[in-house]
């Protein structure tokens, strides 16, 4: 696995992506809007997160949908699963 994951004060979803980077696993990035820390983007947050509300039961990112439709929600749950599930090999199904 190469380097470390960014610094404790690095953004949780580039800490999630850096741990999914390292390990190769395969993966599409959405940008959401509504950040808690822009007071600004506050009253579209609503609308600006409902599909990772649907899809996870919270507003917060970062989520990682896997293809079999489960969710995981943090950054920290992320980067242990990114640790814990080497991806498949290229050109083999994941599927049984």
């Amino acid at each position: 696995m190469g380097g470390g994951l960014p610094g404790p004060l690095a953004h949780p979803c580039g800490k999630a992506a850096k741990a999914l980077d390292d390990a190769a696993h395969a993966y599409e990035l959405r940008q959401v809007e509504g950040g808690i820390i822009r007071p600004w983007t506050w009253p579209t947050r609503t609308r600006d997160r409902a599909e990772v509300e649907r899809l996870s039961g919270q507003r917060a990112v970062p989520i990682l949908v896997l293809d079999g439709g489960d969710v995981i929600a943090g950054s920290g749950n992320i980067v242990r699963w990114a640790n814990e599930h080497p991806p498949p090999a290229a050109g083999l199904s994941s599927e049984a």
